[in-house]
């Protein structure tokens, strides 16, 4: 399975995103109108103030703090190294991802998990809202399916079934890959973000996310898993 792909001409990516604002109180009014339009049916019984710290999830009222990525290295011993980037400025680090994938090959795959429902159109949307063209990898305007160089590793894993979510912990889990997620779980990203002040931290989490979702895509093409000592994580 997938072995018409070079893994080496493969990045492995993560977002990490979070409300726009650390409160609902604080969102423009009329925003707050559009928020609780966009989510009357998703809350059910909430209020549009409570539901808001899932506001996250929607490119349209929400923001990207980390975008970790991964690249698969060496040759005999595959190897897999990590950068990332995060901060509090969405517009500075869009910027500076989108200068990295300007510098690789335009016919670079992009992998992630889930990516072709969140990943890939939540940085699309964002780069949109602030001006960014897209680069190569990212330009999905006029291009045939079999065109866009996207692996979802969700999306394989269904095999044409559409029923169901798989989530990447579950996947893990079922491989026997190696997870050292003992931090935060998605759902926390958010608060400890807005309230803890802890970017690092999600960075790490994010950074996780890369290496299993890495390992998974090897687990599918039937190779081994990277040793943790080939993984590398270079600063910015």
């Amino acid at each position: 399975m997938l072995e018409q792909y070079d893994l080496y001409n493969i990045m492995v990516l993560d977002i990490e995103t979070v409300p726009q604002y650390a409160s609902f109180d604080e969102v423009p009014a009329n925003m707050q109108k559009l928020w609780d339009a966009k989510t009357q049916y998703q809350r059910k019984d909430e209020t549009a103030a409570a539901f808001y710290e899932r506001a996250g999830i929607w490119a349209e009222f929400g923001k990207i703090v980390c975008i970790s990525v991964g690249i698969f290295t060496g040759g005999q011993r595959v190897g897999l190294r990590i950068k990332s980037f995060a901060g509090h400025d969405e517009k500075e680090l869009l910027y500076d991802f989108a200068r990295l994938l300007n510098s690789q090959p335009p016919n670079q795959v992009l992998c992630a998990h889930n990516g072709k429902e969140f990943d890939f159109p939540y940085i699309c949307r964002r780069m949109l809202i602030h001006g960014i063209k897209h680069p190569s990898q990212l330009e999905l305007s006029g291009k045939k399916p079999w065109e866009i160089n996207h692996i979802d590793t969700m999306d394989l894993w269904k095999f044409g079934d559409y029923k169901s979510y798989t989530s990447l912990s579950l996947l893990t889990a079922i491989f026997d890959i190696p997870t050292p997620k003992d931090d935060i779980d998605g759902s926390q990203v958010g608060h400890v973000y807005w309230v803890e002040d802890e970017l690092e931290r999600i960075c790490t989490y994010c950074q996780k996310d890369v290496v299993a979702t890495a390992q998974l895509l090897r687990r599918f093409r039937g190779e081994p898993l990277i040793p943790d000592e080939n993984v590398t994580i270079v600063g910015g």
